[in-house]
């Protein structure tokens, strides 16, 4: 049995999971085709859960299904198609999902994109908090129904230490009024992420759904794939600066997701922002660990709420 107390940067997802049986359990993943998606799916299939990944490309993820029913032998692993960049396909799955399931326990929000060029969503939202935030947020709310009828049930928001880069500009959220900066655009979509769990937290905890953030560590993914020369260069610089920027596996990289979507340790607790499986401190000096004091702010996640719902069209009460 693992020694849960001495988990930390190098642990793994089997780790987090030995000794957990998840056979009654149902869990959406979503950017289930590669990366950290992958590895999170699987584990939790390994270990018994029915299990949902979402893909833009469906040939890819009937292809990672197919390996995940072979190497874990459960055959309960599934895929659906979700653009998290299109309001209406995000309505499109979220009805799909619910006429073919009417449970969810575990909801992890593992899709994004980090630092890409200037874009907007279908809907013509900034790119980076079109997709990441505004995407999530109104899947994830279509879904509360299945949330609440599987409670007690988790959601879990992938955020990232890039949090540190920017609060949520309310007054300029597409950054028409700046110029664009593809890292403050992306900090503030993953600051975004986080507000959006503590707000969720306190609408459903008392109905048996608590949300958390988690910043899953430094690792080579598909997530860089817009990453150049400059921008490599510039987070080699930080690193060295920063002294602890180790990369991670695969494994070791989803392993925070897992652990704040299934630890027994977590039980009564929500509204938090993990790290290296454990809940991290407020820190608003350093920039190696810690979450700042305004992704956790209740007022800032109570007007992010409402502006998101104003964004999608849509009110939601729980």
């Amino acid at each position: 049995m693992s020694d849960r107390a001495n988990f930390g940067h190098d642990t793994t997802t089997d780790q987090v999971l030995e000794g957990i049986d998840l056979t009654e359990a149902r869990a959406l993943v979503t950017g289930g085709t590669a990366g950290l998606g992958v590895e999170t799916a699987r584990t939790l299939a390994a270990h018994g859960a029915a299990v949902t990944l979402t893909a833009r490309n469906m040939v890819r993820g009937e292809e990672v299904v197919a390996d995940i029913r072979e190497s874990t032998g459960n055959q309960a692993v599934d895929v659906m198609e979700l653009e998290l960049g299109s309001l209406a396909s995000i309505r499109a799955f979220t009805d799909a999902y619910l006429a073919r399931y009417d449970t969810l326990n575990i909801l992890i929000n593992n899709a994004g994109i980090m630092a890409c060029p200037h874009g907007t969503t279908e809907e013509g939202f900034e790119l980076q908090f079109g997709t990441n935030h505004l995407g999530h947020f109104l899947m994830t709310n279509r879904l509360v129904p299945a949330l609440l009828e599987g409670a007690p049930a988790r959601v879990v928001a992938l955020s990232s230490r890039a949090h540190h880069m920017s609060p949520v500009d309310f007054d300029d959220l597409d950054f028409s009024g700046r110029g664009y900066n593809k890292w403050a655009a992306y900090g503030q979509s993953k600051t975004a992420n986080i507000l959006f769990a503590v707000a969720l937290d306190a609408r459903l905890r008392n109905r048996g759904v608590r949300a958390y953030a988690v910043h899953p560590g430094v690792i080579e993914t598909e997530l860089s794939r817009h990453m150049d020369d400059e921008d490599r260069a510039l987070i080699n610089a930080r690193a060295e600066q920063i002294g602890n920027w180790t990369l991670k596996s695969t494994a070791a990289g989803a392993a925070t997701s897992v652990y704040a979507a299934t630890a027994p340790e977590l039980d009564g607790q929500g509204a938090v922002y993990l790290e290296d499986c454990g809940v991290a401190p407020i820190e608003n000096e350093s920039t190696s660990h810690g979450v700042r004091a305004y992704a956790l702010d209740e007022d800032a996640a109570e007007r992010l709420w409402r502006v998101s719902e104003e964004l999608v069209g849509e009110n939601f009460s729980f």
